[in-house]
């Protein structure tokens, strides 16, 4: 007779609502070079303008999508959950990962802020296991969530005292 499988629930938490201003500022300035490359080439060569024209209309359909609506989506999939077992996150929008980092393999925790995460006071927590997918990352905690998680995982990490080989 088989076991019933057991299904993981999704993790708790969101990432901080800021989370869609800095995916949205990051995805706008993403677009900034294909617009110019864009506007240099209606500048230099005025034969194509059939061409350039569709190009544009693409880009501009395209950097609107990626703009307006992938940060909301983002934000709607993005999970991520502490215990006292593992580190749980989900993330993704058209293609989504689903990640258990077991604290017994917890190697580090660091934290990071860019640019724009400190200008919006957020910061991402990586979490470095001895696991071949490489490093679990939480993104787009405030700043205050994202050093209590630190803090968290660092205790209860200390009291497995694993070899997380």
């Amino acid at each position: 007779m088989s076991q019933p499988r057991t299904i993981m629930a999704d993790p708790a938490w969101r990432p901080s609502p800021k989370a869609k201003l800095l995916w949205t500022l990051q995805a706008a300035l993403s677009w900034v070079v294909p617009f110019v490359a864009e506007i240099v080439w209606v500048v230099v060569d005025s034969g194509h303008r059939g061409a350039q024209l569709a190009v544009v209309v693409v880009t501009l359909v395209l950097a609107v999508l990626n703009i307006a609506v992938v940060p909301w989506w983002r934000f709607a999939v993005h999970r991520w959950e502490i215990t006292d077992e593992a580190v749980y996150t989900r993330v993704g929008w058209i293609t989504q990962e689903s990640r258990v980092a077991p604290i017994s393999r917890v190697q580090t925790v660091d934290t990071e802020r860019g640019p724009l995460e400190r200008l919006l006071g957020l910061a991402t927590v990586t979490v470095t296991t001895a696991s071949s997918a490489g490093a679990v990352q939480i993104s787009a905690l405030d700043l205050p969530v994202a050093e209590q998680t630190v803090t968290r995982l660092t205790e209860i990490a200390a009291r497995h005292r694993g070899d997380a080989t």
